[in-house]
């Protein structure tokens, strides 16, 4: 039998716990944006396959931790993709030429229409839903793992 997965939802903190093999404890979907430039080698590659998954196959797909990020356009999650992209090229790695494509979708899942993914204004942070409340239960989040960061304000 796989891990059995335990979600609690602390007004708006999402923090989902696993028993199993996969993470191990609790584990964000998205990493606040503030934290991008600060993850260490392991979340930020997670978060690129997390945000490859969620634009591809997992969009729209119901799941407590990341719901917000469906009631927004594919545009702000391409946007949100495009920072840890960008962060990975900063520090040496190559994330596939093709997901910088707004309508790319993985190759499984077809592209966008032009239509469907239009650019707009995007505020900062990205989502709104990352304010600081979400900021301090992800900085939480990492001191579980032995990771102790310090956002700028």
């Amino acid at each position: 039998m796989g891990p059995v997965i335990f979600c609690k939802l602390f007004l708006r903190l999402r923090i989902c716990y696993s028993k199993g093999k996969q993470e191990g404890g609790p584990y964000m979907r998205l990493w606040h944006q503030a934290l991008i430039d600060k993850l260490p080698r392991q979340q930020l590659l997670g978060q690129h396959r997390e945000c490859a998954a969620l634009r591809g196959k997992g969009w729209g797909k119901p799941h407590s931790v990341v719901n917000y990020v469906f009631e927004h356009s594919p545009y702000k999650l391409y946007a949100y993709h495009r920072l840890i992209m960008e962060e990975m090229v900063r520090r040496g790695y190559r994330p596939d030429d093709q997901w910088w494509e707004p309508s790319y979708r993985g190759k499984v899942m077809p592209a966008y229409e032009v239509s469907q993914i239009q650019a707009q204004p995007l505020g900062s942070p990205i989502y709104a839903e990352h304010d600081p409340a979400y900021l301090a239960e992800c900085l939480a989040n990492l001191r579980t793992k032995g990771i102790e960061l310090e956002p700028e304000n």
